[in-house]
């Protein structure tokens, strides 16, 4: 009897063991990815940064659990502001008129995500904490300076980030996948002068495919 206990528990302990490690995978990504950005400067709309692209790395525990992290470039876009009036702030007078700039952006994230182990489908769902960073605003405070306008002191900011979403990927082979849709909500806290607030609610699609080892 104590030897079928044994063995029962050494068989559950091997076959956990197989579950565990067997779906224990290293993944490789490359994705292009669309963000609609809220900028909350008054006055100005939300922004499309279409050409966005990036990669990440993956470590699946078991079937159901894993962690993931990523860095995600976006290219220029253009930030426009209008001031139909003079505006008055700290250190000077903001002339009359419609100023643009170009700014880029990137999101730097890590977190767990969370996967339905369907065969050659797998939905997922993620939580990812990091930083992001913008020249927009800095940009489009040089160009009220290049007019006479006052400088405001907007420094570059690296604020807290997070996105909360999901995908679905799809096997190919036994070591590449295809990720036709990831969808996230991206929260960003960047606050200078320019804002009205400190909170930008945005949204991104990510699409590509994951190399899996």
């Amino acid at each position: 009897m104590v030897k079928l206990k044994i063995a029962f528990v050494v068989g559950l302990f091997l076959t956990l063991a197989t579950f565990a490690f067997a779906q224990d995978r290293f993944e490789l990504s490359g994705v292009y990815s669309y963000l609609h950005f809220d900028p909350t400067v008054a006055g100005t709309g939300a922004l499309n940064f279409n050409a966005g692209g990036g990669g990440g790395i993956g470590l699946n525990f078991l079937a159901l659990f894993g962690l993931k992290a990523e860095f995600i470039g976006y290219s220029s876009t253009t930030f426009t502001k209008t001031f139909p009036v003079p505006v008055i702030v700290p250190g000077g007078v903001i002339p009359a008129g419609t100023y643009t700039a170009q700014g880029n952006m990137y999101t730097a994230l890590a977190g767990p995500v969370i996967r339905i182990p369907i065969p050659k489908v797998k939905p997922f769902g993620e939580a990812l904490f990091g930083i992001s960073g913008s020249n927009g605003y800095t940009n489009l405070n040089k160009s009220v300076v290049a007019v006479g306008g006052p400088s405001l002191n907007i420094r570059s900011e690296h604020p807290f980030t997070m996105a909360i979403g999901g995908g679905v990927d799809i096997s190919v082979s036994n070591r590449v996948s295809i990720r036709p849709v990831e969808a996230d909500y991206v929260l960003t806290l960047f606050n200078n002068p320019l804002t009205r607030t400190n909170q930008q609610n945005n949204f991104r699609y990510c699409g590509g495919i994951v190399l899996k080892f």
